[in-house]
């Protein structure tokens, strides 16, 4: 068992559910423009398509809107017309109008977590659509800092390590995504604890070595068996 310890949080896909939004969104899409036997293929156009929009104009619904608008082009080999926009819109509309709900067990772990740690929140993308969510999940309370990045990078951790004073040995970050969470804050020297999900996106995929999450746990309550 830890004890006064740094916990800093991922949110998405983490503290609440995410990508499977944008997975019931692709399915759509996907059903819309693509007979069955086709739809792999298509789905492997639409990731490398997100692959480079994300690394230029960062995530979120918007970029996403871009993504599968840039797909429709690539596909018809014209620009989308008003009417097939206007279908994409719709398709989104999950995503750009919705409650936030929180993973299994994460209000109260956090709750018991905060009483003995010092909790921060650090997620990446759109700052407005991230703080909404943020907002959205009435959970913020539990967080000493809410910090919001366009990218989780080995400077974002070193950073953000230096600018609170924290102490690498006892600062741990907390997500689901090895590309993202564990092995950049592994290279700044943090600890780490991965917490998978079924539905992480698969950009956000990535081989981790033997000593790469500190910690590997099946659900977010098991973390209160170490802090």
């Amino acid at each position: 068992m830890h004890t006064d310890q740094t916990l800093i949080f991922d949110a998405d896909d983490t503290l609440w559910e995410n990508n499977v939004l944008f997975e019931r969104v692709i399915d759509g899409f996907l059903d819309w423009v693509a007979a069955p036997q086709e739809q792999q293929r298509i789905r492997a156009l639409l990731n490398e398509i997100e692959a480079v929009n994300s690394a230029t104009l960062g995530y979120g619904a918007a970029v996403f809107r871009q993504s599968l608008a840039d797909c429709l082009q690539r596909l018809n080999d014209r620009t989308p017309t008003a009417a097939e926009q206007a279908r994409i819109d719709d398709l989104l509309t999950p995503l750009t109008s919705r409650d936030v709900e929180l993973i299994a067990g994460v209000a109260d772990t956090l709750a018991a977590l905060a009483d003995r740690h010092q909790l921060l929140l650090l997620t990446k993308g759109d700052q407005g659509e991230q703080q909404r969510k943020v907002t959205a999940s009435t959970i913020d309370h539990h967080f000493r800092g809410v910090h919001i990045v366009a990218e989780k990078s080995v400077d974002t951790y070193r950073r953000l390590t230096a600018d609170l004073g924290l102490d690498p040995g006892r600062t741990w970050m907390i997500g689901n995504s090895p590309k993202s969470d564990i092995a950049p804050a592994r290279r700044a020297g943090l600890r780490t604890v991965f917490i998978p999900h079924e539905h992480t996106w698969v950009l956000e995929h990535a081989e981790l070595g033997p000593d790469e999450a500190t910690l590997r746990l099946g659900a977010f309550p098991e973390l209160l068996r170490h802090f």
